[in-house]
């Protein structure tokens, strides 16, 4: 099974500096090895023509998208409120655990903030951990967990620290507490270089890197 890891992007094309599409591209191009397609206030129709737009830039099957639905590709990630991808009728349902009895979804990931929601979390392949640091983007949620805070909180399954991740030495304190990776939003959405600031972010995380 292969999870995110390394530096992971969020978008949200309400605050890029540039066209989403573009300014994906330039993070890939610094090294994101996955993304994460948000823009939930979407219609179905322009969501899925946006995840299109996005798979043509994305590493092969490096796409997740937020919310049950993969619109067309393999990956999701949930909310907290939000349920499994359905599971289609099997002629035995005790084929398989309930955890790979997702139909073509091979990865789920889940949005945890607390014990509570960590607590609750089943059927997943990994979860993000937020806020690791006070973040900009969402400054109601907290207080910031710390990446040892999220260390101790995470489940048996990899992490990525979501929350506040903005400079190397952030990205170095979240590789070194075990997460598998930092999941980014607002520092790579208003960069005015996205593709230098992945890259300086990478660089620390890997170099950082706790070897498994």
């Amino acid at each position: 099974m292969v999870t995110p890891s390394g530096v992971v992007v969020l978008t949200d094309r309400r605050i890029a500096g540039g066209p989403l599409v573009e300014v994906v591209a330039a993070a890939v191009a610094g090294g994101a090895r996955w993304v994460v397609l948000r823009e939930r206030d979407l219609g179905y129709a322009e969501r899925q023509a946006l995840a299109v737009s996005l798979r043509a830039v994305v590493p092969p099957g490096r796409l997740i998208v937020a919310g049950p639905d993969p619109l067309g590709g393999d990956a999701v990630h949930l909310a907290a409120a939000d349920p499994l991808p359905s599971v289609p009728q099997r002629t035995s349902p005790r084929s398989a655990p309930v955890e790979h009895q997702r139909g073509a979804v091979r990865v789920v990931g889940r949005s945890c903030h607390d014990a509570a929601e960590v607590a609750a979390a089943s059927g997943l392949d990994y979860v993000t951990l937020s806020p690791v640091f006070q973040t900009a983007t969402k400054p109601g949620y907290g207080p910031a967990l710390t990446p040892d805070g999220a260390a101790r909180l995470a489940p048996a399954v990899p992490w990525l620290a979501l929350g506040g991740v903005d400079s190397a030495g952030r990205a170095r304190r979240c590789a070194a507490a075990g997460a598998a990776g930092v999941a980014v939003l607002g520092a790579v959405m208003r960069a005015a270089d996205p593709e230098r600031v992945v890259r300086d972010l990478a660089g620390a995380f890997a170099d950082a890197e706790v070897p498994a």
